[in-house]
């Protein structure tokens, strides 16, 4: 059986800069890191390789340089890294990248049976948190979202359980395999790749799948087959604060003033 993590190159977003005249991303010298809550969903695939002997494989959508993020990967203990990198695939939306990757997925289930599918609840810098759920959707895989335990895996039975993170409360859930998870940052603590580890992976190599190998319709994937895209990327612009009236001294007042801001800004309407 396999354990799949998709893992996404991100910026470090410490270190994002805006060009003021183009309002896009300065992409110049920005240091790249894995997605964090991806790092969670690779250390949960290696610790059920550890108990279980699954094959982890990591998988990626990005530029060729995104073969840095999979060579740490296959640093910290994955059987098999694949970088899937087209210039067909670029510009993708959400919806075409839950395409590439559900595609990708369901050759590695062809070769040997994918058992879980583990993503971050989102990437950093798209915030969406809708690849997971889209790839699961495509693949016909139950998807469990926001898990920060896994309680129970039985091989067996091919049942797992797991408890899901929710605002105020949890959620204990039990669902039959294949299935997609994704992953919140107190699942687990990420393990750093030992001297050792890394000269066994030393001789490993990335695989590179391009479009020619999932054979994809070119109208499905990239800015072609994203029916959503990002128009601009901006900074927001600062304002500097005001107080209105006297609200120690006359409360009334102030609360006056600032509703009839709200209304003017068409914040709340006039009824209020």
């Amino acid at each position: 059986m396999q354990v799949i993590s998709c893992i996404k190159q991100v910026p470090d977003t410490t270190q994002v800069q805006i060009d003021p005249v183009t309002n896009t991303l300065i992409r110049d010298n920005i240091p790249f890191i894995i997605n964090p809550y991806d790092g969670h969903a690779l250390e949960e695939s290696l610790r059920l390789k550890d108990r279980y002997r699954f094959k982890a494989v990591a998988l990626s959508m990005g530029p060729p340089n995104a073969e840095a993020t999979l060579r740490k990967a296959l640093c910290q203990g994955v059987d098999e890294a694949i970088l899937l990198s087209d210039r067909a695939f670029g510009g993708a939306d959400t919806l075409a990248t839950s395409n590439v990757l559900a595609t990708a997925i369901r050759r590695l289930h062809k070769q040997e049976e994918v058992a879980i599918v583990f993503c971050g609840k989102q990437t950093i810098d798209g915030d969406t948190a809708q690849v997971g759920p889209g790839v699961a959707v495509r693949l016909g895989f139950t998807q469990l979202t926001l898990v920060d335990r896994i309680e129970e895996l039985d091989i067996t039975r091919h049942r797992i359980r797991v408890r899901r993170k929710l605002e105020g409360r949890y959620e204990i859930v039990e669902a039959h395999l294949p299935v997609m998870i994704t992953v919140v940052r107190e699942l687990n603590r990420p393990r750093y790749p030992t001297v050792p580890m890394r000269m066994a992976a030393a001789g490993s190599k990335v695989q590179v799948w391009d479009n020619s190998v999932l054979g994809l319709d070119p109208g499905s994937i990239g800015l072609k087959g994203s029916p959503t895209w990002v128009s601009r990327i901006f900074s927001p612009q600062r304002e500097k604060g005001k107080i209105l009236g006297n609200g120690l001294e006359e409360p009334r007042g102030a609360a006056k003033q600032l509703i009839e801001k709200l209304v003017a800004k068409d914040i709340i309407g006039t009824r209020y």
